[in-house]
């Protein structure tokens, strides 16, 4: 029975290269070169449950130790998304039905989850800056740190911004960009974020670099944003908010974007079709997360809020190349995450991150900027590299 389960299996992962093998060595692969890398079960448990939802039990037992990869992590984790996504369960998509659980008290549950686990583990293999959103790579060999600082001015220049103004950031993280957007633009920002960790570190970096009168860290939640404000940026957070509470940020949007003259971004990890996050990942990594479609966040957060789309751009091959900068920076650090959290914890995030890098390499996510304005208002620029206003003239 163990080996025609695991037949089964094999035939399903053949198609890629992939093989299985099991507890005692034997293996039904059949393909007709030399697999990718070698998925070793170590038990009946493992198999059961890589027969019966692999999304959420190749991780468990991954975690639990109870199943090896032989050879590179990330390209055996590649292949295997590209298979043809299966069918998906109902129980995929009751948290997309029920909003993920991300009402105000379950955002903070859920950021705390995730974002809380301590300033030091992150400072471990994140850039010096703690940014934890997609870098831009201008050049392929571009550090990690160039390259944060490049996606934090690309996201200046595609809003815009001049001396004086005013921005809303909702979801700041570790508070590089409104520090970048102040220090470099001179602008005055008020950033919103629920993670209590992430705001101590950047007010004391606000304090330390004497921005602390362009930049205020509010702990609230996006959606009791007030005020009104020349831009608007979102980096990092949609895939937070849930399709459930999407009106509520575009009514955020709406009430707070300048009907003359102001502009936005939305930076966020994506699909192309409808789809749920992969169950383990949820109930391990990101409880309540959710990536949306263009069309989602058009007709859910956009259309309510009455902006217009001005450019779209996908930078998901640049999110491949930073998750394989954090997956080597995490591999280095490897003995002080085990000593300090446990050999699981550690095997979970080494899973996450090699997992992630593989998604947006072979497309089943994608990383979405999405600059808009009111409707009726006219473009800040007359080209995407242009730093000129609407009708070409210098500003």
């Amino acid at each position: 029975m163990d080996r025609w389960l695991a037949g089964r299996i094999q035939r399903r992962v053949d198609p890629v290269g992939v093989r299985l093998e099991l507890w005692d060595g034997s293996s039904a692969y059949g393909g007709t070169h030399p697999p990718v890398g070698d998925l070793l079960v170590g038990d009946r448990q493992t198999l059961l449950g890589l027969a019966v939802d692999p999304d959420l039990w190749f991780g468990e037992r991954y975690m639990a130790g109870c199943l090896e990869v032989r050879g590179p992590l990330e390209p055996v984790l590649e292949a295997l998304t590209r298979l043809v996504p299966q069918q998906h369960s109902w129980r995929d998509w009751l948290p997309r039905a029920f909003g993920s659980g991300n009402s105000l008290r379950g955002s903070r549950r859920n950021v705390h989850h995730h974002y809380d686990l301590g300033n030091a583990f992150y400072e471990l293999w994140l850039d010096r800056h703690l940014v934890y959103t997609c870098a831009y790579f201008p050049q392929p060999d571009a550090t990690l740190d160039a390259a944060q600082e490049a996606k934090l001015d690309l996201v200046c220049r595609k809003l815009r911004l001049r001396p004086g103004e005013t921005v809303a950031e909702a979801g700041c993280g570790w508070g590089a960009l409104a520090l970048h957007m102040a220090r470099h633009y001179g602008v005055r920002v008020k950033a919103f974020n629920v993670s209590r960790e992430q705001l101590v570190w950047a007010r004391e970096r606000a304090r330390r670099e004497g921005l602390t009168d362009r930049v205020e860290f509010i702990d609230d939640d996006y959606r009791n944003v007030t005020g009104t404000f020349d831009a608007f940026a979102s980096v990092g957070m949609l895939e937070h908010v849930g399709l459930a509470h999407f009106e509520d940020l575009g009514a955020v949007v709406r009430r707070t974007l300048r009907r003359h003259g102001g502009r936005g971004l939305l930076h966020f990890i994506g699909r192309d079709v409808p789809r749920p996050l992969n169950a383990w990942i949820r109930r391990r990594i990101f409880p309540g997360a959710y990536p949306p479609t263009l069309a989602e966040v058009t007709t859910g957060v956009l259309d309510p809020a009455e902006m217009s789309v001005l450019d779209v751009e996908n930078l998901r091959l640049h999110y491949a190349r930073t998750l394989a900068h954090w997956s080597a920076r995490f591999a280095a650090a490897r003995e002080q995450v085990r000593a300090r959290y446990g050999e699981s914890f550690r095997r979970a995030w080494e899973l996450y991150l090699a997992g992630s890098e593989a998604a947006f390499a072979a497309g089943s996510l994608q990383l979405f900027q999405v600059v808009f304005a009111p409707r009726g208002s006219e473009p800040p620029s007359w080209t995407r590299s242009d730093p000129s206003g609407p009708r070409g003239a210098p500003v």
